[in-house]
């Protein structure tokens, strides 16, 4: 039997608008893959360079569905609006999320466009032995 630790993995994503864009709709983010039957248990948003835009666009952050990382957040407000480390709305305290499979962290952009950032998201999951 292994150790806890050896099923411990964190994803590393990221997102830079100078290579990314910032159009509405889906945006898959550079990085690590969460493997298929991941049970995904934290997330943690590190802000480098605030999230700005012409209008009020939200951005929510998605492995197995929709904003199941991070809800729809205007870019006003948290995690968006301020530079360093963030928690997303998934955490330890709340409902795992299991992967159906292999998924890549995307972020989606809703209501208007972005025209500037750059933040990492870490995804914490577990692989469950065969």
């Amino acid at each position: 039997m292994g150790y806890i630790e050896d099923s411990v993995r964190v994803a590393r994503a990221e997102y830079d608008f100078a290579v990314d864009g910032g159009g509405v709709g889906d945006i898959a983010l550079r990085g690590d893959k969460i493997p298929q039957g991941a049970i995904i248990t934290d997330v943690l948003i590190h802000v480098d360079t605030v999230l700005t835009s012409g209008g009020a666009p939200t951005v929510a952050l998605k492995a197995e569905s929709a904003a199941d990382l991070n809800a729809a957040d205007l870019i006003s407000g948290a995690p968006w609006s301020t530079a360093g480390a963030k928690r997303g709305d998934l955490t330890a305290t709340t409902a795992p999320v299991k992967t159906t499979a292999e998924r890549t962290i995307t972020a989606t952009v809703a209501v208007a466009t972005l025209t500037a950032g750059k933040f990492s998201a870490l995804v914490t999951y577990l692989v469950l032995a065969a």
